[in-house]
């Protein structure tokens, strides 16, 4: 399994939320209310990012050295810090067994059972490393 660490940037400017931005991937923006939950959904929105990206066989970056990377003199830096990403790999069929009425309430709300479960797995190993 490859694990890639992106650059992060924190930043928070008064009256506002934590901001989470990430030098090789413009675009991709988290936030939250402290720190903590900032870099805990810049791991989240970089893995999905980072899913749909393979997903759609589309190449991904290297990681800029984070002792190179610079904040716009404009932002309110907080930190310059990495967040790990798991490179997802080819799908695999497995068999779990899950309660039944978890199953309905899944299926009540998604489309896709599956990538239910990849999502919301992402989004768990994702908070537990960066806790």
């Amino acid at each position: 399994m490859a694990r890639l660490f992106y650059p992060a940037i924190l930043e928070k400017e008064p009256d506002s939320a934590y901001g989470v931005t990430f030098p090789d991937f413009p675009g991709l923006v988290s936030a939250g209310d402290t720190a903590e939950e900032a870099i805990v959904n810049a791991h989240e929105g970089l893995a999905g990012h980072v899913a749909l990206m393979v997903q759609d066989g589309g190449p991904l970056p290297d990681p800029t050295p984070v002792e190179v990377v610079t904040a716009d003199p404009e932002i309110q830096l907080v930190a310059i810090t990495l967040v790990g990403v798991t490179i997802p790999g080819r799908a695999k069929r497995v068999n779990v067994t899950l309660d039944e009425a978890l199953l309905e309430e899944i299926d009540e709300v998604a489309d896709n059972r599956s990538r239910f479960l990849a999502e919301a797995a992402r989004a768990e190993l994702a908070r537990r490393s960066a806790g």
